[in-house]
């Protein structure tokens, strides 16, 4: 078992009876799935952009949310002003996030979003000194991150695969967000998304993509030779470039993302 602290997480708690039916209004996924382990979902805007994403995990008679330490702030700000009258608390804890790979210990929750990323626990401990490669995990399995490839106010998350996530729930009703983002559900095919890319040298994360004189999308996380690139589908060709690094597109991880 490899485990670590996440240091850039906090977590908020969310007690009080109107719990769920408050978090079922606001986020994409389905809420009452959190009896059952982690829930990755995401606070959109009105427009269905995204805002901040998070897990939210079951702890007793409240829920744990686990988001970005960057976000915290301004999520739980954002999430107070739709309380209203609702029998409902949202403060900060001091609860730390350890995250690992491997066997998992009693307590931790599988990551939902993919196998690959192992899994995630909350206590008041520390958990070790880091050791796992993320970036690497995220870029082969192409895995967006707030404050990367997800841009508040500018990202739709369809187009950077939070269906494949498991970070969207189809069936579970209205929340903010949902008819921009029900209606890309339902287009025949995005024009853009976020896709695993190889690279030659290197880039600024948030470098421009050209191919032909235009700019067909952003070069984002890269590692071992790959990134992570959000593009115009219909304009990535064989040869771009980033500044000075080459990009190419894998046709058949581009035709699966």
């Amino acid at each position: 078992m490899i485990c670590e602290e996440a240091a850039d997480r906090k977590v908020l708690r969310i007690a009080g009876s109107d719990r769920i039916k408050f978090l079922q209004g606001l986020v994409t996924n389905d809420v009452n799935r959190v009896s059952s382990g982690l829930v990755y979902a995401a606070l959109l805007t009105p427009q269905g952009k995204y805002l901040a994403d998070f897990f939210l995990a079951p702890d007793g008679e409240t829920i744990l949310l686990d988001c970005k330490a960057s976000q915290s702030e301004a999520l739980l700000q954002r999430l107070s002003l739709y309380k209203l009258r609702a029998d409902l608390s949202i403060k900060q804890t001091d609860l730390h996030v350890s995250r690992g790979i491997g066997a998992a210990p009693k307590g931790a929750w599988p990551d939902p979003r993919h196998p690959a990323l192992g899994w995630r626990c909350y206590s008041e401990t520390t958990g070790g000194a880091p050791s796992i490669d993320w970036d690497r995990l995220r870029v082969v399995n192409t895995i967006p991150e707030a404050g990367i490839e997800l841009i508040p106010n500018e990202t739709f998350i369809l187009e950077v695969g939070f269906e494949k996530l498991n970070g969207v729930d189809f069936r579970k009703g209205c929340y903010v967000g949902q008819e921009v983002t029900a209606r890309m559900k339902h287009k025949t095919q995005l024009r853009k998304g976020l896709v695993n890319v190889a690279v030659k040298g290197s880039a600024p994360i948030g470098t421009e993509i050209h191919a032909d004189g235009k700019n067909v999308g952003t070069l984002y996380t890269q590692s071992a030779g790959e990134g992570l690139a959000y593009l115009r589908l219909d304009r990535a060709v064989d040869e771009m470039t980033a500044a000075t690094a080459q990009v190419s597109v894998d046709p058949v991880r581009t035709a699966d993302s």
